[in-house]
């Protein structure tokens, strides 16, 4: 195991086996000196934990004044007594380390009486460590070694005690660590990342090239000055985001944690925990006595970075669960004082976890304690064993065995136990007993749970995967045109130099700076080569990457600012570019074009459907069969009479019965709980229903709302009550429960019904079972077991019948979701048989789940009796029809991916509009033979304009077979719907489609079976709806509604690509001009490599004379929000990418030549090359002037920020001229020869590009101008 072992906490905090406890060998002579109520409790009122608020800000005044925490005196530090005490208390880390070698495992040997807050010291040890001559360095934090990889073996942990401590030893500490550099790493690592970036290492060569005498051009600063700059902004931005990192870390592993102390330390008299245990009351010979038989355990407060295999943890409402765990007890903290508590309260074993940010979903998961470690006492747990299987990534499931080896001694034993007899036994460990690491508990009770996963072991470390790294489309352009540019530059070097025919004229200067004339002296022609290849790196734009990185971080700001789609987040932010390119946009249905908003529509018990005002009939069937009870003061159980129902009933005392057992049904067959609470600012308490799916609470509701409602719901049974007469009418016991799973696609439920009056009380969660495990006298009444689920499955399930297709085919064309209801009876002996199998299969290690399948598929799962259909509506998005139409004409091809039937995915596609009217419908269901699919290949050949439907079997059949030619064809149509399709599916999809067109791909969805195909996409949005938060966080952009997407492609899509484009093209066109100047300077001078700008001159061009003006153009638009939505046709132009095309790149250079030639050469033939200075003096302003003209003569719509910026830039050039006595000639300046000259060449450079641009803009107007009617 590859891992770096947590180093040895510091003496000052650590108690070792070897400190000798006198207490241990004689209890009475110390338990008077230190009384309970030094000693803290888990709860109570008195109760005050070391992490609540009342401390949380206290010093530890003992331990800090230097004496360190008081300690039993009788307490012995054995340790300290062996090593000595002059110099040899502490060694640091690499003493403990040797001393972990000879006595085990260091952490084997921490002392229970020891923790965080008031730890006990060994007085020797104090005084060793005083007279250390040594000073103490601080305890290293626990670390991951980086090539660690999880356990791939089944693990037994031994809960608490030595053997947990043992535990810690196997497995890698717990520790959160997100940072990506230390302070000794963080600038190696950062720089070689920015320099494994050609034109960084380029310039870094060019700058470090200066040292060398032959090849310096200017200062220094010159070169070295705009990559620093770079360099500056990358640096700080990953400091910041990893000192954040570090800081987010450091929270989380240093968070305080209460653990159960056990061993020898609990069996001390501890002081009275409230809440925790039975409450017992005895009669004893007439007078009544009472006893408290609830638990005195004590608990020691650990970080969470301490925390190991086997602690058991004490956690309490909203606090974070800080590693995988097993819960193993939970007491509600809602029943009431101490003397009021019922069994019921402490019995249910019932925790709600929030795992939003383990999943995403918002919903509260319900989570149950082992009924074996919730009825025992918690002073035994450290006996228990759990057997759990290797780490895994999958947080839905989980395998594991508690094993209990007994206690007590068996009647008639000779030798008197302290426990109850109680045999061995073991239970199985699924993942409803588990609360993994980030979820945080979400009722108010007091959990008891065993640690089994932790750190890099845990199963949200290990579901965290680096997403794929998302590089734009126009990135890779730029980068392919910036090669270009490389290339320019190293020919047109050798150029020079070659028409020279490579001389040699070491002895022979060049023209000279007549005020330095021994600047320049030429070299030898590869001399000459790299002096060129120096003086125009300008062609080659440092600042593009940081000013497109700062371009996209405004395009981030607008799009978040934007009060039209308020709530959008910008999680990536280096692709805003790719919103305006997108051609394929993959969709889900439910919670995305639809709200995941449900409503129990219709319901068709097989004879009659129900549905819109006929569900007051339905609600007076039930007042009429559960509202007899208030005068009978029975409980309602299901009919029997009538079993086995035909479809010729027609009674309606018939008709009635079988709406009753529906309802009874839906009301029962779920996984949903009430849960009640008190909302800020209001007093009165709430009910609200927690599910993991939202058609649960639906169905639920509905049932509320005709009569029947649920008010009690834990862990051993139900309670219903009818809202007529506010009795509760039904009682169950629940006996299992079968969650629904994705692959599965249904869930069952068994009950017992218990009969009796309604005034009498019955204990649901009292356990009534005989020693064999069946059923006591007690409950005798019927025994059912209900399932629903989806038809595809359920028709291989219930009786044959002849209306369940159709019916199900209706309610699927009216859009609805359709779950089917079915029962069965079960008699006390078979339950018996399927619940002994049943748990024997729990308890496998190997292929636990399909065992436990079989079993229930042998036993339950055949021949249901069919009580009815019913229909459940999820209703669109807000103007999602208009939203589709619109992204339809802006030439986007939609496919919406579902997991819903054909039928239901159909009517959503027409009635969303994603459909155009009239379109045909080509739909492609259920094939299973290669001849058909390639039949069904060859239609689509010739009827490119449908829309295909498709379901998952026979998309996959296309996939495994014909995969090119599908996707070819499939691309090709206007619309695509797949049903019935798998995550993993819908990232294929969007894989495949990105590798055969090489288009840009668009992803929605708002669960978290959206993420993969979110990830696999080039643009990923995720909704924030009912499903959670998963998608959303795991998106690219994250939005509250559908319709926001328009805006977001159409308008902010549209301008992030334009904007950079323009930013790109003028960047490399300022780097161009003054290249071409410094050519035309270069071929006057003799091919010498001699410098035009020097020092400021260089750098000011880049930075402080162009940078705004060029920057600004980020603000520019060329048609307004209204036209772009009236016309979404414009936003196809932008797919074929003309506006940064190799033709424009072109063009922008060919009026770079232009402009740079005349400048310079205009300069010298006006000035003359013997006036060195004013020459520069001209052709310089030239220079500025003419970029500042052309970034104003490109604007299509000015904003204030540009007229600062293009005024502010020219009066700062204006102010700076007269500090420029260096390079120009500033008397010159003031003189009227120096006015015409720039007048007369800037006007030569800038009126042929304009004219040229004004008459073609004449004779093909752009496609946004035709729109603004110019």
């Amino acid at each position: 195991m590859s891992y770096a072992r947590a180093p040895s906490p510091s003496p000052s905090d650590v108690s070792s086996d070897l400190d000798l406890d006198l207490e241990e060998l004689d209890p009475t002579s110390t338990s008077s000196k230190y009384p309970p109520s030094n000693r803290r409790s888990i709860l109570g009122s008195d109760h005050r934990s070391s992490f609540s608020p009342h401390r949380r800000g206290s010093p530890r005044r003992s331990e800090d004044a230097g004496g360190g925490p008081l300690r039993s005196p009788n307490r012995i530090a054995l340790r300290n007594l062996a090593m000595g005490l002059g110099g040899r208390g502490r060694r640091g880390v690499r003493g403990e380390e040797d001393q972990e070698a000879l006595l085990g495992d260091r952490e084997g040997r921490r002392s229970i009486a020891d923790d965080d807050d008031g730890r006990e010291v060994p007085l020797l040890r104090r005084i060793s460590s005083r007279l250390s001559l040594r000073s103490a360095s601080p305890t290293p934090t626990p670390s991951i070694h980086p090539s660690f990889t999880p356990s791939t073996k089944t693990r037994t942990v031994a809960l608490s005690g030595a053997s947990a401590s043992g535990n810690g030893g196997e497995y890698p500490p717990n520790i959160i660590s997100n940072h990506r550099f230390t302070a000794f790493t963080f600038l190696p690592l950062t720089l070689y990342h920015e320099f494994s970036f050609f034109f960084n290492l380029y310039f870094l060569l060019v700058a470090v090239s200066q040292i060398v005498p032959a090849l310096r051009i200017g200062f220094l600063s010159t070169y070295i000055v705009p990559l620093v700059f770079v360099l500056a902004i990358t640096l700080g931005k990953e400091a910041h985001d990893d000192i954040a990192r570090r800081r987010r870390d450091r929270e989380a592993n240093g968070e305080p944690y209460e653990v159960l102390a056990l061993g020898p330390e609990a069996a001390r008299p501890l002081g009275r925990i409230r809440g925790f245990g039975k409450k017992k009351v005895g009669i004893a010979e007439g007078n009544q006595a009472q006893t408290d038989g609830r638990e005195n355990l004590r608990t020691t407060v650990k970080k969470s970075r301490d925390l190991k295999v086997g602690d058991i943890l004490v956690l309490k409402k909203d606090q974070r669960v800080p590693a995988d765990v097993v819960i193993l007890k939970s007491i509600s903290n809602e029943i009431g004082t101490a003397d009021d508590e019922t069994e019921e309260g402490d019995t249910s074993g019932e925790a709600f976890i929030r795992t939003d940010q383990l999943d995403g979903e918002t919903d509260w998961k319900l989570r149950m304690a082992p009924s074996l470690t919730q009825g025992l006492p918690a002073a035994r747990f450290e006996s228990l064993k759990i057997i759990a299987s290797a780490p895994s990534r999958e947080v839905n499931s989980f395998i594991g065995t508690l094993e209990y080896p007994g206690s007590g001694l068996p009647e008639g034993s000779d030798t008197a136990s302290p426990y109850p007899y109680q045999k061995s036994t073991s239970t199985g460990l699924s993942i409803d007993n588990t609360a993994w690491a980030n979820t945080v508990l979400a009722s108010n009770s007091t959990t008891l749970a065993a640690i089994i996963y932790t750190g890099p072991e845990t199963r949200a470390a290990l579901s965290t995967s680096k997403s794929r790294s998302k590089t734009g489309l126009l990135e890779n352009e730029i980068n392919n045109l910036t090669k270009i540019l490389c290339i320019l530059t190293f020919t047109l070097s050798i150029v020079l130099v070659a028409l020279e025919n490579f001389g040699n004229h070491p002895d022979k200067p060049g023209v000279k700076n007549p005020q330095d004339p021994g600047d320049v002296v030429s070299g030898a022609w590869y001399i000459k080569i790299l002096r060129f290849l120096i003086l125009f790196s300008t062609i080659i734009p440092i600042s593009l990457r940081v000013n497109l990185d700062m371009g996209k971080s405004a395009y981030a700001r607008f799009i978040e600012k934007d009060k039209d789609i308020e709530g959008t987040v910008v999680r990536t932010s280096t692709i805003p570019e790719e919103l305006g390119r997108v051609e394929y946009l993959l969709s889900d249905k439910t919670g995305t074009l639809t709200q995941n908003d449900m409503e129990l529509k219709k319901v068709h018990v097989g004879t009659v459907s129900y549905a819109g005002e006929a569900m007051d009939e339905v609600a007076e069937f039930v007042k009429q069969g559960f509202s007899q009870t208030a005068t009978e003061a029975t409980l309602v159980t299901p009919s029997t009479s009538n079993i086995t129902h035909t479809s010729n009933t027609r009674t309606r005392r018939e008709i009635g019965t079988r709406v009753r057992d529906v309802v009874l049904a839906l009301a029962l067959c779920h996984n949903v709980t009430p849960t009640t609470a008190t909302e800020e600012g209001k007093t009165e308490a709430t009910t609200t229903y927690q599910a993991s799916s939202p058609d649960e609470i639906a169905i639920v509701s509905w049932t509320e709302s005709i009569g029947l409602r649920l008010i009690h719901r834990d862990r051993k049974g139900m309670k219903l009550m009818s809202v007529d007469t506010g009795e509760v009418v039904v009682r169950v016991k629940i006996l299992e429960v079968f969650p629904f799973t994705s692959e599965g696609k249904r869930m069952g439920i068994v009950v017992q019904f218990l009969g009796g009056d309604t005034g009498k009380e019955q204990d649901l969660l009292h356990d009534n079972t005989d020693e064999d495990g069946s059923p006591s006298n007690e409950d005798s009444g019927d025994i059912w077991f209900y399932q629903k689920g989806a038809d595809t499955v359920m028709t291989s399930i219930v009786a044959s019948n002849d209306w369940l297709d159709e019916e199900c085919g209706n309610m699927a064309r009216e859009g609805l979701r359709t779950l089917v209801i079915g029962r069965k009876r079960l008699s006390g002996q078979r339950y018996q048989e399927f619940a002994s199998r049943y748990k024997s299969a729990s308890l496998l290690l190997q292929n636990r789940d399909k065992e436990m399948e079989n079993v229930v598929r042998e036993y339950l799962e055949h021949d249901l009796e069919l009580l009815g259909v019913t229909g459940v509506e999820d209703k669109l998005q807000k103007d999602v029809k208009p939203s589709l139409e619109l992204l339809r004409n802006a030439g986007i091809k939609i496919w919406m991916l579902t997991g819903d039937k054909v039928e239901t995915a159909r009517c959503v596609a027409v009635s969303s509009k994603l459909v155009a009217r009239g379109q045909y419908i080509h739909t492609i269901a259920k094939l299973k033979r290669k001849d058909l699919a390639y039949d069904a290949l060859e239609f689509l050949r010739n009827k490119t304009d449908c829309c295909l439907l498709i379901d998952g079997e026979s998309l996959a059949l296309f996939l495994d077979n014909y995969r090119d030619e599908f996707i070819g064809l499939a691309v090709q149509l206007p619309a695509v719907v797949a049903c019935r399709c798998t995550p993993t599916q819908k990232a294929d999809i969007a894989r495949l489609i990105r590798e055969h067109t090489k288009k840009r791909i668009c992803c929605i969805g708002d669960g978290g079976n959206d993420v993969s195909m979110i990830q696999a996409a080039d643009v990923g949005v995720g909704i924030v709806g009912k499903e959670g938060r998963q998608a959303s966080l795991a998106a690219d952009f994250s939005v509250e509604q559908f319709c926001h997407l328009t805006k977001l492609l159409v308008w902010h899509g549209r301008n992030s690509y334009k904007r950079s484009a323009k930013l790109a093209q003028f960047v490399m066109h300022r780097g161009l001009v003054i290249s071409v100047c410094q050519t035309m300077f270069s071929i006057a001078s003799k091919f010498e490599p001699i410098a035009l700008y020097q020092g400021w001159l260089l750098v000011g061009y880049a930075t402080l004379y162009t940078m705004l003006p060029v920057f600004s153009l980020v603000l520019d638009r060329d048609v307004d929000e209204h036209l772009a939505n009236l016309y979404p046709e414009l936003y196809k132009e932008l797919t074929e990418g003309r506006s940064l095309s190799y033709r424009t790149f072109f063009v922008w250079v060919l009026v770079s030549i232009y402009q740079g030639g005349v400048i310079q050469g205009l300069s010298q033939i006006l000035v003359g090359l013997d006036h060195f200075k004013r020459m520069v003096t001209v052709s310089f302003t030239v220079l500025v002037l003419n970029e500042l003209i052309m970034v104003a003569l490109e604007i299509t719509t000015w904003h204030l920020w540009m007229i600062l910026a293009e005024i502010g830039t020219a009066i700062a050039f204006v102010a700076s001229i007269p500090f420029l006595g260096d390079y120009f000639e500033l008397d010159y300046v003031l003189s009227r020869a120096f006015l015409w000259r720039v007048i007369v060449i800037s006007a030569i450079s800038l009126i042929p590009p304009w004219v040229v641009k004004a008459v073609r803009r004449r004779l093909k107007p752009p496609s946004y101008a035709k729109v603004q009617g110019i």
